[in-house]
């Protein structure tokens, strides 16, 4: 096979699905246009200037898709190309349709129905106080362990890396300039044209800082980007949104699609083969990548890009404070989706067009590659001109940068460019994940505030400077500790089960929300098909990774920490399920609430 069938085909498929899967999801499920003649959003009914905004559609995109496509649509597709890239294709196109898209959307629609309101708030509402207890303790367990896992990719993207350092840091106060811009004048363009024009200087003037005093004072090691992180993470997460996180977000989105929308092009040009089989012999387990089979674990290692419970931090934290019009969901929480999907899917074309043996030359340790019995074809001459020794380099980030440079550099204008390509996408790689990270922290600081109010009152109230301030304290410290000690391993695999389970717990508030607004039970199937997969599948992938890895001291990822976390969330996991069925047995023959309920 060669790439552009692959990419035309899935381009394809996405957009008939976003035209008539999003349309009826929209239309007959949620009930959109009905909901804008009847009701606000919370973005207006509640606004106060700093987290309940109303916000320009496609301004609320840039933010979506800047908050959810994190570390996940670039490292898992490039992981799971382990076993071919058949079953990573399958998965992306089936699951981002089928899954995916419809978690976003709907989890955004139920939080923008209570107001804005996170996950764990609307399951106690509608499920009970235990439920929503295991709810918020299972969100603060995955959000915490998030926020470090995507930390630490970006630790060592910007490690002595001046270059990425201040590109990146660049866009704070570009994006900043833009928000006060924006917010006094209100000339979207303006601001969006400016921006941008400055963050693709600060791309460029990058490289010719290093060697100079601002190269030096902007190199920093793991432990000092361990504090710098977090550091930056809490302005994120208390600054009104306007300032500093919305214009980030949104200027970065453009990088993040320009970027893809050139690697389409270069594939349009190059058009590589595909070197991997479709299948390989690694399906049964035993790679030396992912240990697992395929199944389960090519749901668990591609989570972004198909479907990625993370998503729901972001689709009942930030963007449902921000939509102006209740038919923005379709684009924003459906649309997006589909959108970092096609980024999932380019990531899995720069992967296979390796030849594999280069590929598992850079995944593996050297140890585990001189086993799999393989000569690398052209790793040596990439390593010479990227000037970087390419072998053993594990996790998927350089993979990634690896096969975009090998397709760009197939260009002639471009064949003598490569160190440049590689180094510009560590560095987009590294901005890719940030933006997640600031969103990330501050669903952190609303789950938060949500489990205080409890005990403390006022620190429910997202407009209390003292509790904002506290809040996001709290959550930068508790995974900037994890970050700096670095006390989690087999991070990926953690972070890919208890991932999958908060995705089938949005699905099971998605559902729940469906049941009691939707004309027909049966749109309920929406949410009902994907949850059977996803909580069956993340309840084995879990069961098989606390058995043959955390618990088994002959394995690499041996760790009892680990697996009591595991434990955990699965237990809350099934808490959770056990309830929602009893609810939704309970409520079934019920009549459908009114639309202009506004707390339905």
């Amino acid at each position: 096979m060669n790439a552009i069938t692959m990419v035309i085909g899935s381009i394809c498929i996405l957009m008939i699905a976003y035209r008539l899967y999003g349309t009826f999801m929209a239309a007959k499920v949620m009930k959109l246009k009905a909901l804008d003649e009847a009701q606000k959003t919370p973005a207006h009914s509640r606004e106060d200037g700093k987290d309940y905004v109303p916000t320009n559609k496609w301004v609320a995109f840039g933010h979506h898709f800047a908050a959810i496509a994190a570390a996940g649509p670039l490292v898992g597709p490039i992981l799971a190309a382990q076993f071919g890239y058949l079953p990573g294709l399958l998965w992306l196109l089936i699951g981002a349709v089928i899954g995916g898209a419809v978690h976003d959307a709907v989890v955004l629609f139920a939080s923008m129905r209570q107001n804005g309101e996170s996950v764990a708030e609307i399951a106690k509402r509608e499920l009970g106080p235990v439920a929503g207890f295991c709810t918020g303790l299972a969100m603060l367990f995955i959000i915490t362990i998030t926020m470090a896992g995507l930390s630490m990719v970006v630790l060592h993207a910007l490690e002595h890396n001046p270059w990425g350092t201040f590109a990146v840091g660049s866009t704070i106060p570009i994006a900043m300039g833009v928000g006060l811009y924006h917010r006094k004048t209100g000339n979207l363009k303006g601001a969006t044209i400016v921006g941008f024009a400055l963050i693709m200087a600060a791309v460029f003037v990058g490289p010719y800082i290093q060697g100079t005093f601002l190269g030096d004072l902007l190199s920093f090691d793991v432990k000092e980007l361990s504090i710098i992180l977090p550091i930056y993470a809490f302005f994120a997460a208390a600054l009104p949104v306007w300032l500093l996180l919305a214009p980030r977000d949104y200027l970065s989105s453009f990088m993040k699609i320009g970027v893809f929308v050139a690697l389409i092009a270069g594939v349009f040009v190059v058009n590589p083969d595909i070197q991997f089989p479709a299948l390989t012999e690694f399906i049964h387990g035993g790679g030396p990548i992912i240990a697992g089979p395929v199944w389960p674990f090519i749901s668990i290692t591609i989570a972004c890009g198909a479907i990625s419970g993370f998503h729901a931090f972001v689709g009942s934290g930030t963007t449902p404070k921000m939509l102006d019009r209740w038919q923005d969901i379709k684009v924003v929480g459906f649309g997006a989706m589909l959108v970092e999907c096609v980024v999932a899917i380019m990531a899995l074309v720069a992967a296979t067009a390796l030849q594999p043996a280069d590929y598992f030359a850079i995944n593996s340790t050297p140890e585990v590659f001189k086993t799999l019995g393989m000569e690398t074809v052209n790793l040596a001459q990439l390593s010479q001109a990227i000037g970087l020794d390419l072998e053993g380099r594990t996790g998927g980030a350089v993979t990634l940068a690896v096969g975009m440079t090998y397709i760009f550099t197939e260009i002639p204008w471009f064949s003598n460019l490569a160190s440049f390509f590689f180094q510009f996408v560590i560095m987009f790689e590294a901005l890719f994940i940030l933006t997640a990270i600031d969103s990330g922290t501050r669903v952190a600081r609303y789950l938060i505030q949500d489990f205080g109010g409890t005990f403390y009152k006022p620190l429910k109230r997202v407009d209390w400077v003292p509790g904002n301030i506290f809040a996001s304290a709290l959550a930068c410290f508790l995974w900037g500790y994890l970050l700096f000690s670095g006390d989690i391993g087999s991070v990926w695999a953690l972070f890919g089960v208890s991932n999958q389970l908060m995705a089938s717990i949005g699905l099971i508030v998605g559902a729940t929300i469906i049941l009691k607004v939707a004309d027909k039970r049966r749109y309920m199937l929406t949410c009902l098909i994907p949850l059977s997969y996803l909580y069956v599948t993340v309840n084995y992938a879990g069961y098989w990774m606390v058995k043959n890895v955390y618990l088994n001291t002959a394995a690499a990822g041996y760790s009892v920490l680990n697996a009591i976390l595991s434990i955990i969330m699965l237990a809350l996991g099934l808490v959770i399920i056990i309830t929602a069925v009893k609810n939704w047995m309970k409520n079934w023959n019920r009549p459908a609430i009114k639309l202009n309920n506004k707390t339905a």
